[in-house]
C-alpha cells in the first residue's frame, strides 16, 4: 500500500500512527481528524480509501489520472483540490500533481511525480499543535504553501542560467544547439507559467470564496499568503520569458551586425583588389601600340600606380570604418 503516512490527530496533537494493515477507524470524536498521504496509488488501492471516506468517483478518477490542471471542485460536503508541483531535472521542468480530498474529519493527499514528500511540512506542523488544531483546512494551506515555495528554487536555477546566456551572447554568438536549447527553455517557462497562473486562481478562490466547505473564516486569510507567493512566482516567470525572447532577438541582431561587418570588409577588399586588377589588365593587353611601352620607367610607374591606388582605396575604407 503506497501510504506514506497515516496519522490520527486530536486537537492538533498526534494521537498515533495507523499501521499499514490497520483499518481506518469508522468513527471519530470532535477535534479528531485523519491525515493520509499516498504516493502514486493504483486504482484498487485508492478505491479502498475512497470507500472509507466516501470520496466522489469523479474526484477519485481525476486523482488517478495525474494529468489534470490546478482546480477546485466541490462534491457535496467534500472539497477536492488539485495542485501542480515542479522540480528541475537537468534543464527540464518536471511537473507533478498532488490531489487533496478535504472533509470534516480527514485530509487525504494523492501525490504523483513530485520529488518533494510532505514529511518535512508534517513534522513542522506537529510542533505547532495550536495551528494544527484548526484541522484539515489549515493542513491544506500548509501543504499548498509548501508546494508553491518549491517553485522558487526552480525559478532561481532557470534565472541563473538565463542570465549567464544573456551575458555571454554579447561576446559570443549562440550556435544552433544553444538556440534550440533556448527555445526549449522558453517553452518550458511558458508551460510552467500557465499552470502557475491556474494555481493563483485556486489560491484566490480558497481565500475569497465563502461557499467552499470546511474552509473556516479564521483560516481563509492564510490562503491569501499562498496567492501572494504564486503571484510573485508568476511575475518572475514573466520576466524570464521576456529575457529568453530578448536573448534570441539580441543574438539575431548581433549576428546580422557581424554579417554586415564581414560583408563590408569583403566589399572593401574587393574594391582594393580591383585597382591592381584593372591596371594589370590594361597593361596585360597584347596591343602593338600602347602608351609607355618604350618608356624606361614604365614598369616602376605601373607598380607605383598599383600600390598608390590600392593604398588610397584602403585608406578610404579604413577611414569610414569598413576595415
Amino acid at each position: 500500500m503506497p501510504i506514506i503516512a497515516a496519522r490520527v490527530y486530536h486537537d492538533g496533537k498526534l494521537v498515533r500512527d495507523l499501521g499499514p494493515d490497520e483499518a481506518i477507524p469508522e468513527d471519530c470524536d470532535e477535534g479528531d481528524f485523519f491525515w493520509l498521504g499516498l504516493y502514486e496509488p493504483t486504482p484498487e488501492e485508492l478505491a479502498g480509501i475512497a470507500r472509507r471516506f466516501g470520496l466522489h468517483p469523479l474526484a477519485v478518477e481525476d486523482a488517478l489520472k495525474a494529468n489534470q490542471l490546478p482546480k477546485i471542485e466541490v462534491y457535496g460536503d467534500q472539497l477536492f483540490v488539485i495542485a501542480r508541483t515542479a522540480n528541475l531535472d537537468a534543464d527540464t521542468i518536471q511537473p507533478g500533481e498532488t490531489a487533496f480530498f478535504l472533509g470534516p474529519h480527514f485530509f487525504v493527499s494523492v501525490r504523483h511525480g513530485s520529488a518533494r514528500a510532505h514529511t518535512e511540512i508534517r513534522a513542522r506542523l506537529e510542533t505547532l499543535p495550536t495551528k494544527l488544531a484548526h484541522g484539515p483546512d489549515y493542513v491544506l494551506y500548509a501543504v499548498l504553501d509548501f508546494i508553491v515555495d518549491g517553485y522558487f528554487p526552480v525559478i532561481d536555477a532557470i534565472e541563473d542560467r538565463m542570465l549567464a546566456v544573456e551575458d555571454s551572447v554579447m561576446d559570443t554568438p549562440l550556435d544552433a544547439w544553444q538556440i534550440r536549447h533556448l527555445y526549449k527553455q522558453r517553452h518550458e517557462i511558458i508551460r510552467f507559467q500557465r499552470f502557475v497562473g491556474m494555481m493563483k486562481e485556486v489560491a484566490g478562490r480558497l481565500a475569497a470564496d465563502d461557499d467552499l466547505p470546511h474552509i473556516d473564516p479564521v483560516v481563509r486569510p492564510f490562503f491569501r499568503d499562498v496567492w501572494d507567493h504564486v503571484q510573485r512566482a508568476e511575475f518572475r516567470l514573466s520576466g524570464l520569458r521576456d529575457v529568453a525572447a530578448s536573448v534570441i532577438e539580441t543574438n539575431g541582431m548581433l549576428e546580422q551586425q557581424r554579417q554586415g561587418v564581414i560583408t563590408r570588409q569583403l566589399a572593401a577588399w574587393a574594391a582594393i583588389l580591383a585597382v591592381p586588377t584593372a591596371i594589370a589588365g590594361i597593361y596585360g593587353m597584347n596591343f602593338r601600340f600602347m602608351p609607355e611601352l618604350d618608356w624606361r620607367l614604365g614598369y616602376p610607374f605601373a607598380l607605383a600606380l598599383i600600390f598608390g591606388g590600392s593604398g588610397l582605396v584602403f585608406w578610404r575604407f579604413k577611414h569610414i570604418g569598413w576595415l
